[in-house]
């Protein structure tokens, strides 16, 4: 998989922009606050249908523009592919080879991609939400079925916490007939959820233990465990989980009536990534912090492949820099001719790799790119 054209037209700080790209590692330098991260956030756009940056839409048309537009020609393992994005005040449009799809679960998956940025090293000891939105980002691109669930599930979770809420504040009387309709529907949705997400994160886990090892000099063992609020294990078959999931919220009904709120399911869940058996959100070093991030970055490259077939597009925005030699040298050896790359930075010369003098090299000022010779 990789992309060869990209056009954007109003997006961000770009009227019009037309860059050509070669199946191989794409450098933009130039100093902060240029555009560098706009063109990569475009190219994650037209991928994932939305922003790694931000969940307003509107940010992403420039100022006192009605729209904003990303196009893509792609070429993965049966062809050429066109992609396209559009945004305005009336919602999102995407279009698969000229033809637009209704729902966004047809777009997403079209063109795998792995984002590997400056805020993915705070996967590790960032907050719950941070790590289920990872999950949630991972699998909707090789799991078409799981952005069903999880779709569902959020909209049902929703309507519930209304109900919740008025029930709360004795807007409205507690109907046992509405509970068990709205508890029944969230259930059904979230044991998926739940469900899908432990067997994706034992294959993840099967990709990152062996990496993690490697990177760390044989002195560390990587394991993945989730952490549910449903007190169920990854061997659970779904229809356990169901269960389990139907009677916690059955012994917390009053509990949630008089909060106002969902207190279990999976938008409580979190992921938890111990090494050697420790939580390395707590007692980890930064550089184990680290290593963890790039192992399970590394691992959704292998997992995707393994998956459909073929090699994401991989972007790493300001992030080498942040890698120390030894773990910056492992990313690189481990994406070399196999992974279209796009790497922002502000300079090369800390880059130390043989892959880099290959590049095709753009800089960026002021908005306007230009590629080197």
């Amino acid at each position: 998989m990789h992309i060869n054209k990209l056009l954007l037209t109003d997006y961000r700080n770009y009227d019009t922009l037309h860059l050509a790209f070669e199946n191989r590692v794409n450098v933009f330098i130039g100093e902060n606050a240029h555009g560098k991260t706009n063109v990569m956030e475009a190219i994650y756009v037209l991928a994932m249908a939305r922003s790694h940056r931000t969940s307003k839409d509107k940010e992403l048309i420039r100022w006192d523009q009605p729209f904003a537009r990303v196009e893509g020609a792609l070429t993965n393992r049966y062809g050429a592919m066109k992609m396209e994005m559009m945004f305005s005040s009336r919602g999102k449009k995407v279009k698969l080879n000229g033809l637009e799809k209704k729902r966004l679960s047809d777009y997403i998956g079209a063109c795998t991609i792995v984002m590997f940025a400056p805020e993915d090293l705070a996967l590790v000891k960032g907050s719950p939400q941070l790590r289920r939105r990872f999950l949630d980002m991972e699998m909707g691109q090789i799991y078409t079925v799981y952005l069903y669930y999880l779709s569902q599930y959020y909209k049902i979770l929703k309507q519930r916490n209304q109900w919740l809420k008025q029930v709360q504040q004795k807007q409205t009387a507690f109907d046992e007939g509405m509970w068990h309709v709205l508890t029944e529907q969230l259930v059904n949705a979230g044991a998926e959820v739940v469900y899908k997400r432990y067997g994706f994160l034992r294959k993840l886990e099967g990709w990152a233990r062996p990496v993690h090892t490697e990177i760390s000099r044989g002195e560390e063992t990587l394991t993945l465990q989730y952490d549910s609020t449903i007190k169920t294990t990854e061997t659970d078959e779904l229809e356990t989980i169901r269960s389990v999931f139907s009677g916690q919220l059955e012994e917390v009904k009053d509990q949630e009536a008089r909060r106002g709120t969902t207190v279990v399911g999976p938008h409580r869940d979190d992921l938890i990534f111990l090494v050697n058996g420790r939580n390395v959100q707590t007692y980890g070093s930064q550089g184990q912090q680290r290593t963890t991030a790039l192992s399970v970055k590394l691992a959704e490259i292998e997992l995707i492949h393994e998956k459909t077939g073929e090699y994401p597009i991989l972007l790493l925005d300001d992030v080498l820099s942040e890698l120390d030699d030894h773990r910056q040298t492992h990313l690189l050896n481990s994406i070399q001719g196999k992974v279209q790359t796009f790497v922002t930075t502000t300079s090369v010369e800390g880059i130390h790799h043989e892959m880099m003098k290959q590049a095709s090299v753009f800089e960026v000022t002021n908005g306007n790119i230009q590629q080197l010779e």
